[in-house]
């Protein structure tokens, strides 16, 4: 049964892959244009590139987007769960986060570049900044929505506040922590491109940027498939960290 499932998941994907070559191909050939390469020559690209700078490049921009969404998590799921836990945090809290969470963060850039300099620690505080909100209130969204007798239950039969954190707030919240991780990945990718391509020499971003200036529109379209790649491995890791703590979630469906 899992084996007929898996099958037919990945038909799904790789019906969905060969459907937007197809799409690709033939918008390359009705455009003729050179800024538009074939998926054939953009792939080609790709492999040909992978064996010299381009490794280099996907390498950094995993680093960064791995370690942001790493410190994001750890920082973000702890107080989402005391913000949504303890109403005394949340009104200590939640000002801070309502009038700070709409203020777009890429805009401080230039001040981040100013302050942390060109390298790595710049893009990654940019983008653990973003993805940290997103982590926090969905985290502490998902507690508040846990029922006060689930939790009364716990507290009735001796549990102290250790173990409801433990056993009660933390795997209640998880699925929503991990859709909210998901949903991160793809915000990553797309604020790491623009940090990237920003005042350095280093990432997948400045490859793409730099393909274009040079009017090389393979490199271009192979940097961009790489950054593709590099955003759906990680929303399938994330899948698999799903399945793995969340197993739960299934068995409630079935």
């Amino acid at each position: 049964m899992k084996l007929q499932k898996a099958l037919r998941t990945s038909k799904g994907y790789l019906g969905a892959f060969l459907f937007l070559i197809i799409f690709w191909h033939l918008a390359a050939i009705f455009i003729n244009l050179p800024i538009l390469p074939t998926p054939g020559k953009a792939l080609a690209a790709s492999w040909r590139l992978l064996q010299g700078e381009l490794t280099g490049h996907l390498l950094i921009s995993s680093y960064r987007v791995l370690v942001s969404l790493l410190i994001s998590f750890l920082l973000g799921v702890p107080l989402g769960l005391w913000m949504g836990y303890s109403s005394r945090a949340d009104r200590l809290l939640a000002p801070i986060v309502y009038l700070t969470y709409p203020i777009p963060k890429i805009v401080f850039l230039p001040l981040i570049l100013l302050f942390l300099g060109l390298g790595d620690v710049s893009k990654i505080f940019l983008l653990t900044l973003i993805v940290f909100y997103q982590i926090l209130v969905t985290t502490r969204d998902a507690v508040r929505k846990i029922s006060v007798e689930t939790i009364d239950s716990l507290r009735s039969l001796g549990g102290t506040k250790t173990q409801i954190y433990k056993y009660v707030l933390w795997p209640a919240s998880l699925p929503d922590v991990l859709t909210a991780l998901r949903i991160s990945t793809g915000t990553a990718i797309a604020v790491l491109f623009f940090a990237e391509s920003f005042a350095t020499t280093k990432g997948l971003g400045y490859f793409i940027m730099d393909a274009w200036a040079r009017s090389a529109p393979d490199e271009m379209f192979a940097g961009i498939l790489i950054m593709g790649v590099l955003g759906v491995v990680l929303f399938l890791a994330v899948d698999v960290l799903e399945y793995v703590f969340c197993r739960w979630q299934k068995l409630k469906k079935q």
